[in-house]
């Protein structure tokens, strides 16, 4: 079956670094689209940004426009989230999802598989 395994989550002061992995097994990973998404305590799960299939297109948010990078790695079967310049708004639990349509969304409910996700905590 299709397993997602998040890690590199953790506890970081504001204005700095993580990078955030997915790693995908159970299914051809270079045929799906994939996406990160975030959850904050009393919040709905909103998108953060997805990497299509293929010749890859890149959606982002735009709260995290020019600050998060999503890259993947179509021989390791893994899916990255660079995030810098971290805020207290961006602590949340961060989840990586498949997509099984042909193109880009930014509908959680879309999304066909997800992961256990991964805590990601921005100090002040």
């Amino acid at each position: 079956q299709v397993q997602l395994v998040e890690s590199g989550g953790g506890l970081v002061q504001a204005g700095g670094s993580l990078r955030l992995s997915c790693a995908a097994s159970g299914l051809t990973f270079s045929s799906y689209n994939m996406a990160w998404f975030r959850q904050a305590p009393g919040k709905e799960r909103e998108f953060v940004a997805a990497i299509s299939r293929g010749d890859p297109t890149i959606h982002y948010a735009d709260a995290v426009k020019g600050r998060f990078t999503i890259s993947r790695d179509n021989a390791k079967n893994t899916v990255y989230l660079q995030m810098n310049s971290l805020k207290p708004d961006d602590t949340a639990v961060y989840y990586c999802a498949v997509d099984r349509s042909w193109v880009v969304r930014r509908s959680a409910p879309s999304y066909d598989y997800w992961g256990q996700g991964t805590q990601v905590t921005v100090s002040s």
